[in-house]
């Protein structure tokens, strides 16, 4: 069980008030009102065309809004982790070296942060070769490498099978909780999500419902949005087993992963 989210009169990371933003005659986005807080998890779901990408480009100052506000805490350092990153497949490229495109950064701080998503191995590998779980790990090492406040995850889990899924959000449940961050999350995996965040947002261009995944799971809105069987299949997903999988998908069980710990 996840930990309550932080309590309202806790400052906020980063803050939208009746953000709004609009494409021709087509609004995109209608009073959003939003906060994130340290040490917790916030995952927006939504449609497709919702606005949920969108959002986090106007949130992170990619995209001017055109009425509202958008306020973030003095000195906020963020880390983002884009839905879709384009890489040339025929241009070579080491895991060292899309880790360092943005920053200059030894090598010791590089295996840091990919050992704290689990793939320090994969530091001199090519990019090419990943497979979708271990370019996520990656790319969310990546992201942790400049010691964020905030951690933007736009889709973290695509590409990734249903066990990557479940380990992934593991993951980011872990580095809340060890590093005290806040982080933002779009995810279209309702099945998971619910139970991998504090605090849910429904977005289609407005928010049509925001709560605990339990409370969202059964609000009409989300139920018209989703059809109405969401509530019952989409529920919070509890999930129990004796092994996990590491970050190549390999099967560790029980007691196998209490010994490597204790090692």
């Amino acid at each position: 069980m996840q930990p309550a989210h932080a309590p309202a009169e806790v400052p906020a990371l980063i803050e939208s008030r009746q953000l709004s933003l609009t494409r021709g005659r087509l609004l995109i986005l209608d009073r959003i009102d939003l906060a994130v807080r340290a040490g917790e998890i916030v995952t927006i779901i939504g449609p497709n065309g919702a606005g949920k990408t969108t959002l986090l480009k106007v949130l992170l100052g990619l995209i001017a809004p055109d009425g509202g506000e958008v306020i973030r805490r003095s000195g906020l350092k963020v880390g983002y982790l884009p839905q879709r990153l384009q890489l040339d497949p025929v241009l070579p490229m080491s895991v060292e070296r899309l880790m360092t495109l943005t920053a200059r950064r030894p090598r010791a701080a590089v295996i840091a942060a990919l050992a704290e998503t689990g793939v320090a191995d994969l530091v001199d590998a090519a990019v090419h070769s990943l497979s979708g779980g271990e370019l996520q790990r990656v790319l969310l090492a990546r992201a942790l490498a400049a010691t964020p406040d905030l951690l933007v995850l736009d889709e973290p889990v695509q590409g990734v099978d249903f066990t990557g899924e479940a380990a992934l959000y593991e993951l980011i449940s872990s580095l809340r909780r060890n590093r005290g961050c806040g982080v933002l999350m779009v995810s279209h995996d309702l099945h998971l999500v619910m139970a991998a965040t504090d605090r849910v947002v429904c977005l289609n261009r407005h928010v049509c419902c925001a709560g605990s995944g339990e409370a969202v799971s059964r609000h009409p809105e989300y139920a018209r949005l989703f059809g109405p069987r969401a509530a019952h299949a989409l529920a919070i997903y509890t999930h129990h087993h004796d092994h996990r999988h590491d970050a190549h998908g390999r099967v560790v069980v029980a007691d196998e992963a209490a010994t490597r710990k204790d090692a």
